[in-house]
């Protein structure tokens, strides 16, 4: 290591091959600092260029703080999954090792040497089987995912245990005598871990909260929301910097911003909604072309970075919606309050302002802070009726759509010519029904409908789709730091089961133009036959997530090269930062400076945020779950019609 060698930012073949010179074994940041040269107005980079080598399992860290190539080590970083029957598996977060793919690590029963599901954990690979498939054990925890768990209290002879409601914690959780709570036996709990497990014996941890009998339906939820780390309440400290913002817009606050009060701008949203995140307007320009106005509440005015706001929002990361309840990312006072854009109110907003030709291609867009006042707060179902009326030459606009019908047609016919382009790209509709579980008024199931997804949802999903995806295309366009939202191919053994799976339709899966799965045609294909509904279904199945990445890898779903999520501040952490990266380039402030403080945070921003979403996702999908098997329970015995949606090794999904 006594050759010093420089480094720049596009020598990144080069540095990988540095790498492999000069870390024999592993060393200090100070270390690597020092051997490639790096001076203090670079360091930043160069750490970001680390971090990102961490989360990509390039590097692992090892004891000391010590910096090592996993690959000299045998070893992987990722999150280890268990499974109830004993096993798990060391999940790479990014995985790619030369350019080829690698396998998640098999880890026996006996190899994971205290680790628990969840965990962030070094793994080393000490075997390939037949097919590539790795197998392992764990090293070292780098991260717990879990200071307390859910479960029920049960007592046998004189041992007090808890069975965790999370099948995949597969390990025994000891309760001392004296930290039960008092709780009986069978009763749900909440304990605390005050011992890790290791090799040789279990964990133990304290009852901290005993929630209640595992047959109470409130219990039931209240357990999920623990279950998943979700508190609908927030500390003290963030009440009290949430309170604390003025609940109307100064006439100082709108100084310095485009002025857009007197623009025909309205929200559109479901009848239930709170929370008025997004506005939009529109006008016709020469030539028929479009001018598009979407406004979003400028959140990042009242959540300032590194606050106490700003941290629990970006612990939380998201809101969380069930059927009765939301567990919101910012306090009421802001999220239904300053920020949501009410009507006939002033609100701070940043406004992507895109113009469109006459076919719907954009033809420039522009971004600033601006003030606005909303001139009406409609719902889906209002738009719905205004304009299928006029399309049956009836007036069915009522008092809330009154003087904007020639609006929501323009609008509408925008968003078709939106929709044909996006189609055109290869962009896959899934236009599944999902389930609206309506709740009574003592928070019980009263019946489970299909939700509607009608002409005005569209116009919305369109617009926000718009915005996006110019502001992901401005940032790309300068190559600056930028957090995006990437959707990848499907791998090919997803591929070809899908492709495998439509043979016995009669159907082929071709290639597009750029020589991707075309999907679309598939669909297109089945549209209107029985089958439809199955094939859709498997189709979701062989799709990856979409996450959030500081590299721009396109997004498959959408046919997208471009794309963000810059429209949801209110309930998305991800946006909240886009909008603090999008206002210091339009300021003229987006520095080498704040660049490299930009490239050294994102990539932390973008894991967690990817993690917090999928934790979110799962506990609603689980509430939902929950939902419908109270709305059942006195149907046994009853007789429906459904649909085999999918067979498993242990049974069929039925779709009623």
């Amino acid at each position: 290591m006594s050759k010093c060698k420089d480094i720049s930012d596009s020598a990144v073949v080069g540095f990988m091959e540095q790498m492999n010179e000069k870390l024999s074994k592993p060393v200090s940041m100070s270390e690597l600092l020092k051997v490639f040269c790096v001076p203090a107005e670079r360091k930043s980079k160069f750490k970001a260029r680390i971090n990102r080598m961490l989360s990509e399992g390039v590097l692992v860290t090892v004891r000391g703080g010590r910096y090592g190539l996993a690959s000299r080590m045998n070893l992987v970083t990722g999150t280890l999954q268990c499974h109830a029957d004993g096993f798990g598996f060391v999940i790479l977060d990014i995985k790619k090792n030369k350019g080829e793919a690698e396998t998640d690590v098999f880890i026996g029963r006996r190899r994971f040497a205290g680790a628990m599901h969840g965990d962030t954990v070094v793994a080393r690979v000490e075997g390939v089987k037949e097919g590539g498939k790795r197998e392992g054990r764990i090293i070292r925890v780098l991260q717990r995912a879990n200071k307390t768990l859910v479960g029920r209290l049960h007592r046998e002879a004189n041992i007090c245990e808890l069975v965790p409601s999370e099948e995949r914690i597969i390990d025994r959780i000891i309760i001392p005598a004296g930290c039960d709570g008092k709780a009986a036996d069978g009763i749900m709990v909440e304990v605390e871990i005050t011992k890790w497990p290791s090799k040789h014996s279990s964990a133990a941890g304290r009852v901290v909260e005993i929630l209640g009998r595992p047959d109470d339906p409130d219990v039931e939820a209240a357990i999920i929301l623990k279950k998943y780390g979700l508190s609908a309440t927030f500390p003290r400290s963030v009440m009290e910097e949430a309170e604390s913002a003025a609940a109307t817009v100064e006439q100082t606050e709108a100084e310095g911003r485009r002025d857009l009060r007197d623009r025909s701008t309205v929200t559109i949203d479901g009848e239930t909604a709170k929370d008025f995140d997004d506005a939009v307007g529109i006008e016709r320009t020469a030539g028929g072309g479009y001018r598009l106005f979407v406004s979003i509440a400028d959140v990042s005015h009242y959540v300032r970075e590194g606050t106490q706001l700003d941290n629990e929002a970006k612990r939380r990361g998201t809101s969380v919606y069930f059927p009765d309840r939301c567990v919101p990312m910012l306090p009421e006072a802001l999220s239904n309050g300053i920020c949501s854009l009410r009507p006939d109110e002033d609100r701070l907003t940043m406004t992507a302002e895109i113009e469109f030709n006459a076919k719907g291609s954009v033809a420039e867009s522009k971004f600033y802070k601006s003030v606005i006042r909303s001139k009406r707060r409609l719902t889906y179902t209002e738009v719905k009726n205004a304009l299928e009326g006029d399309a049956a030459g009836e007036d069915k606009s009522d008092k809330s759509t009154a003087g904007l019908l020639d609006d929501l047609l323009l609008m509408r016919e925008l968003a078709e010519k939106l929709t044909k382009k996006r189609v055109a790209m290869g962009s896959i509709d899934f236009d599944l029904p999902e389930p609206q579980i309506i709740i009574d008024i003592n928070g019980r199931v009263e019946d489970i409908v299909r939700s509607e997804r009608n002409i005005a949802h569209r116009i919305v999903e369109e617009f926000m789709l718009a915005a996006n995806r110019c502001v992901a295309e401005e940032f790309r366009k300068g190559k600056l730091p930028f957090l995006y939202r990437v959707h990848d191919v499907p791998d090919e053994e997803s591929i070809e089961s899908f492709r495998e799976f439509i043979a016995e339709f009669g159907l082929t899966l071709e290639k597009d133009a750029r020589g991707k799965p075309c999907f679309t045609g598939v669909l297109a294909a089945v549209e209107g036959r029985p089958e439809a509904k199955l094939i859709t279904h498997m189709l979701l199945r062989s799709m990856k997530q979409a996450v959030y990445s500081d590299r721009l890898a396109g997004h498959f779903g959408l046919g997208f090269r471009d794309y963000t999520h810059f429209t949801s501040p209110i309930r998305r952490y991800p946006d909240l930062v886009v909008h603090r990266l999008l206002k210091l380039l339009i300021a003229g402030k987006y520095t080498e400076h704040e660049q490299g403080r930009a490239a050294a945070a994102l990539p932390e921003i973008a894991a967690l945020s990817s993690a917090r979403e999928r934790k979110a996702m799962e506990a609603e999908r689980e509430v939902v779950d929950l939902k419908k098997v109270q709305f059942m329970q006195d149907k046994v015995g009853e007789e429906y019609a459904g649909i085999v949606s999918c067979v498993t090794s242990f049974g069929v999904f039925v779709e009623l």
